[in-house]
């Protein structure tokens, strides 16, 4: 009873009321939430240190940003989206507050936009050199079958792309990069799709700020071949797979594109069946059948591992759910 009437006393004020709601809409930072409600940004930053204590809100910082969403899991969860929920939707504040969110995202669009035309002929060069991405998600979703249950990471998310494909197909999605561009062509993309249950984070891929077991699917697609040490980041993406779960790694087979190297700075012409499913064994995974996807000249290669299942008397004997370090996954800062 204490911690439902602490969330309501966090929630009780009609500025926080309205900062859930748009936090349950979309991922802003401080700056921005201040564009919206036209307040100050001390007293922006006091409502948001009182929500956050409460549990309400997750936090993550970017660089010299920070990043704020409603909780993704929980009881303050479920309350805070039973709040918004009996927001009326006709209330005049409200429809204001939306209106000047949806200029925000605008504006995220035409720089997202700007950033990408801007790098568009390196990568359309690229994509003609090998099978239509059309090919290749359609085999990759194949490959996974995904059901709708469990979450999904994405390593090195670029445009998020990944998280676009599978978000109908999972509870929660993660995507991170080193690129604070990317990230922000990747937000204005979930934005437009509409996807509230996936988000992005800033990130290294070699040291995940991710639990252990966190995440059923991980993916990294087309990273590896600008890594230093891919065997290292393929060790760090098992890592936080969960028992049962399955990383799939798209990239190309070995080539001889030496202009790849020279003028698009890959540090690895492609990698073998050998070499890849190596890493996935020595990092605990059961390699499966790789997928090869032919192309001109360059072939997509889909490499799955699978983690084992925990054994029913251990999960038995846990005193810890199974899904706890889920929570910590999504950056809870509390």
């Amino acid at each position: 009873m204490d911690r439902i009437l602490t969330i309501l006393r966090a929630s009780a004020e009609p500025t926080r009321l309205r900062l859930l709601a748009l936090l349950a809409e979309a991922e802003l930072t401080v700056s921005e939430l201040t564009q919206v409600l036209g307040q100050s940004q001390p007293r922006i930053s006091r409502h948001l240190k009182l929500m956050g204590e409460a549990g309400l809100l997750e936090r993550h910082q970017e660089g010299s940003w920070a990043f704020f969403r409603l909780v993704g899991e929980g009881a303050a969860a479920g309350l805070a989206r039973e709040l918004v929920a009996a927001l009326p939707a006709e209330d005049p504040t409200l429809h204001r507050d939306r209106t000047r969110l949806a200029e925000i995202r605008r504006t995220r669009a035409e720089a997202a936009s700007a950033y990408f035309r801007a790098s568009a002929p390196e990568w359309h060069r690229i994509r003609s050199l090998h099978v239509d991405d059309r090919e290749v998600e359609s085999a990759l979703l194949q490959a996974l079958a995904l059901d709708g249950h469990g979450g999904l990471l994405d390593v090195g998310t670029g445009t998020g792309r990944m998280l676009e494909l599978f978000g109908p197909r999972i509870e929660r999605g993660l995507g991170v990069d080193a690129s604070r561009e990317m990230l922000a062509v990747a937000r204005a993309n979930l934005d437009k799709a509409g996807l509230r249950h996936c988000s992005v984070r800033h990130a290294d891929m070699y040291t995940l700020p991710i639990a252990d077991r966190s995440f059923e699917i991980v993916l990294i697609h087309q990273v590896l071949h600008y890594a230093e040490r891919p065997d290292m980041a393929t060790a760090e993406a098992a890592r936080v797979l969960a028992p049962g779960g399955r990383l799939a790694i798209v990239d190309f087979t070995p080539h001889e594109l030496e202009e790849l190297r020279r003028d698009h700075a890959h540090r690895r012409l492609g990698f073998a069946d050998a070499e890849i499913q190596g890493w996935l064994k020595a990092a605990g995974l059961s390699p499966e059948a790789p997928v090869h996807l032919p192309g001109r000249p360059l072939t997509v290669g889909i490499w799955l591992g699978r983690r084992p299942a925990e054994p029913q008397t251990l999960r038995r004997s846990r005193s810890t759910p199974v899904n706890e370090p889920a929570r910590a996954a999504l950056g809870d800062s509390r």
